[in-house]
């Protein structure tokens, strides 16, 4: 049953990317574009998609496939809204670039020079810390540390800034390179204390508004009064389901943008031109090097056969963007991920050329292929398989065992395990008692509730509520006297996610 009702899903939105009409119709040495696309759409289950392409400062193609929300009849085009995730990041940097053109900040300002009670884990650390630092994802902590602190949570920007000196780097301080969403934010507080200007307000009044991109949003309030916005979907137990946009303000600088194609093609258009927009100066043409100028070597493995031929021969960040080489030619890209939907911007800048990819599933591979395709095609490269070769590189991901395991049972009554735990970082997390079986509940963070089953001895699976989260396991660990002493979590990673760094302990 459960078979046909997916078919029958399938079936409606593979009609609806069928019956829309492109807003501006592909190249003509191109005709084949909407079927690869629509016949990917399908394969990968996307259900819409919004593409522009700009070359030479024009949107030379424009347009949307499918559905915003899986069995409704509302068609995606090219304003409707879309979550950017990490593409978000650029913005910051841009507020940042147009500062530093006014003389208010340096991109070797110190940290603490903007934001004197910023603290890290590490003294020195806290002293040297730079803008640049902050953006180029080199601090030392572990890749998406703090995402335990923000994700879903209910504290708010400063309160996030304030708990960061609680996390343990776990390299040396500019040595290797690991992805973070929390300097980003960071990073936005420093606009806010420099010009007295929330990020959101600062983005929208000097980037946004500027290049017409008068649908995009920054935050969760204002995209609830947007018409048109496509909603995220997930794939549970075999099901295609929609999920409820999570908010993201409180990482905002470096997550929370929503936009369409049609907006972000007037900032490609603009990155593209140097910080330059229909005649009119954003940034200077000297930031727009920095941005885009090599800033922390990034390390990567040989790819497989199939794959040779986007392998890179460097890969770097720069300030806000990753850059690459693909057959010899530079690319800047970024891809952004939020539950539910996937986004890819990248550009030749030799070639004045850029993409804009928004889906509204988690398929990463969807972008790729589509992004391939259209890149060999407008830089004459002969045709690939792109389609077969992303079909073929299925991620695969551990599985948690989610059967209980009969005839089991804990050590000690359920009693002695509940009460109050706590992690210095976040506070309080509690275990509870519900009939038979215990409840794990972190206070800030609604959606880090969990069904602890028992697995054998003393650790119990943990089956989260929220469908984003994927099962794991959590321990209670005893002390000499035989007293439970701390909980560990074995839990998968989320996307910006990492339970291990945190030291969870008795606290009642």
């Amino acid at each position: 049953m459960q078979n046909n009702l997916l078919k029958t899903v399938l079936g409606f939105w593979v009609l609806s990317i069928v019956l829309i009409q492109p807003v501006v119709g592909q190249p003509a040495d191109f005709p084949d574009i909407n079927d690869y696309i629509i016949d990917n759409m399908e394969y990968f289950r996307v259900p819409g998609l919004s593409l522009a392409v700009v070359k030479d400062d024009k949107v030379v193609f424009i347009k949307g496939y499918g559905v915003c929300e899986v069995g409704k009849p509302e068609k995606v085009d090219e304003n409707t809204l879309f979550a950017i995730g990490s593409i978000s990041k650029s913005t910051t940097a841009v507020g940042l670039a147009m500062l530093e053109d006014e003389g208010r900040l340096r991109w070797d300002d110190k940290v603490i020079q903007h934001l004197p009670d910023f603290r890290m884990y590490d003294d020195w650390v806290t002293r040297e810390i730079t803008l640049t630092d902050l953006l180029t994802h080199r601090s030392g902590l572990r890749s998406v540390s703090g995402g335990t602190i923000w994700y879903g949570s209910d504290f708010n920007r400063e309160e996030i800034i304030e708990r960061l000196r609680y996390l343990k780097p776990v390299s040396s301080f500019r040595s290797e390179y690991a992805y973070q969403n929390v300097m980003y934010l960071v990073a936005g507080q420093i606009i806010q204390a420099i010009t007295g200007r929330s990020w959101d307000e600062y983005i929208r009044e000097k980037l946004l508004l500027p290049l017409n991109m008068n649908r995009t949003t920054t935050t969760m309030d204002e995209l609830q009064t947007r018409k048109n916005v496509a909603m995220p979907h997930i794939f549970k137990e075999s099901q295609l389901i929609v999920i409820p946009h999570r908010d993201y303000d409180n990482v905002g600088p470096a997550a929370s943008i929503y936009s369409s194609a049609g907006d972000m093609a007037q900032y490609v258009r603009c990155l593209l031109s140097h910080g330059e927009f229909e005649g009119r100066r954003i940034f200077s043409e000297e930031n727009a090097r920095e941005m885009f100028s090599p800033q922390m070597v990034i390390p990567f493995s040989d790819y497989p056969v199939e794959m040779k031929r986007r392998q890179p021969q460097y890969r770097t960040y720069g300030l806000g963007w990753f850059l690459e080489d693909y057959q010899g030619q530079k690319i800047i890209r970024h891809s952004g991920g939020v539950d539910g939907m996937r986004a890819l911007v990248a550009m030749v800048p030799v070639e004045k050329l850029g993409f804009v990819i928004l889906t509204n599933q988690e398929e990463y591979r969807m972008y790729y292929t589509i992004f391939y395709k259209l890149l060999d095609h407008f830089l004459g490269f002969p045709d690939y398989e792109w389609d077969r070769v992303f079909r073929k590189s299925i991620s695969v991901e551990e599985e948690v065992d989610q059967s209980e395991k009969a005839g089991t049972a804990p050590p000690l009554p359920l009693t002695e395990y509940i009460g109050r735990y706590r992690d210095r970082m976040i506070g309080d997390i509690f275990i509870e008692q519900v009939e038979e079986r215990l409840l794990l509940l972190f206070p800030h963070m609604p959606g880090f509730t969990a069904d602890c089953i028992h697995w054998q001895e003393h650790t119990f699976q943990l089956q989260w509520r929220d469908p984003m989260i994927p099962q794991g396991y959590l321990t209670f660990e005893l002390d000499t006297d035989g007293k439970i002493e701390r909980l560990v979590l074995d839990q998968p990673k989320l996307l910006d996610v990492d339970f291990e760094e945190l030291e969870i302990f008795r606290a009642d």
